[in-house]
């Protein structure tokens, strides 16, 4: 990936926005909390504006997050095609053509129209109007500034809507920060957090319907994660694996596995964490999960060691996607965790 920074702020991107007549707003395949959360807020806001926008979700999506939009609100990409006479595209937490497939082409072919809002540390040159905040502990976080500066109420559902701009920035916000466990979770977090409170965000509906509202299939993929478990490094990381037959034996999905990486990382001695799932015959993904030293830096920096296998994210938890099936991928991955340092106690 290239060089990855702010090449303009966030004036220029609301200018940009004021300016469009129709919008369309996507992010990395398979979006996460923040990923979703960055969308609708910033569709929402548009709308009320008198924007059209086309919020596109890619890949397959975790119907709990499917659920955070209005009837109509979003679509998934299978149905239709990025309209190439869009006036501006704008491109939320991610900044690699890799996740946006199967959006990538056309990105890259109306690349002068695309903006870029993210906080993770690399990316390729997706926008060239972009601004990267890595400070900023989710994307949802400058989205809410971006949001502001358009003069848009945090409070204010899009016209026939009933879910405010204010839940879709709380759902990123605090599904990227651990539900405001990790070290991320700074003043300014927790400022915005009381302000989308304030604005009236019902949390505790929410954590509900993301967090508790597992299928039964999940429990036995959980198993089964866990009875897969290898210890490296002297007890200091833990792996799990799930293979295609797991998924089809447990009628489990690949959302069903989401979270499990945090399992191992309850036994006080374990520092990092690792599951590799293939869901897909011959594509394993990745989940890397870290926990942070008591100053704050993570034993391991998951988003550095993520990136010898062509993934990324935050140093805390990080993905990667390598397209050889899980045996191979898990030799790999297991090789590359025993050859780290500095994993002493």
């Amino acid at each position: 990936m290239t060089a990855y920074a702010s090449t303009c702020d966030i004036a220029a991107i609301a200018a940009r926005l004021r300016g469009a007549n129709t919008v369309a707003i996507l992010s990395h395949s398979r979006p996460d909390g923040d990923a979703a959360g960055s969308i609708l807020a910033l569709a929402r806001a548009l709308r009320v504006l008198g924007k059209r926008v086309d919020a596109v979700f890619t890949g397959a999506v975790d119907p709990n997050i499917l659920a955070l939009a209005d009837a109509g609100e979003a679509r998934l990409d299978t149905a239709a095609p990025l309209d190439p006479a869009t006036d501006v595209i704008v491109v939320v937490d991610t900044g690699a053509f890799s996740q946006l497939e199967p959006l990538d082409g056309i990105v890259r072919q109306l690349s002068a129209r695309v903006v870029g809002i993210d906080h993770h540390a690399r990316g390729d040159a997706v926008a060239p109007d972009r601004v990267v905040d890595t400070s900023a502990a989710a994307t949802t976080q400058i989205i809410a500034r971006l949001i502001d500066e358009l003069g848009v109420d945090l409070r204010r559902t899009a016209p026939n809507g009933t879910r405010t701009i204010a839940e879709a920035l709380f759902v990123g916000l605090a599904t990227d920060t651990g539900w405001f466990r990790f070290q991320s979770a700074d003043a300014a977090v927790f400022a915005l957090a009381s302000r989308l409170l304030e604005a009236g965000v019902d949390r505790i509906a929410l954590y509900q319907s993301l967090e508790e509202n597992a299928r039964p299939a999940r429990l036995a993929a959980t198993a089964t994660a866990l009875a897969s478990l290898r210890s490296l490094c002297g007890g200091r990381v833990a792996t799990m694996a799930l293979s295609h037959a797991d998924f089809l034996a447990t009628k489990a999905t690949s959302d069903d596995a989401t979270g499990v990486v945090n399992i191992p990382l309850e036994v006080g001695v374990i520092a990092m964490s690792a599951l590799m799932t293939e869901s897909q015959p011959g594509i394993t993904k990745v989940s890397f999960r870290s926990k942070p030293r008591t100053d704050g830096r993570p034993w391991v920096n998951v988003s550095d060691f993520a990136a010898q296998f062509g993934g990324g994210g935050h140093a805390l938890a990080a993905g990667a996607r390598v397209k050889v099936a899980l045996p191979e991928a898990r030799a790999q991955i297991e090789a590359a965790i025993e050859a780290i340092k500095g994993l002493t106690p």
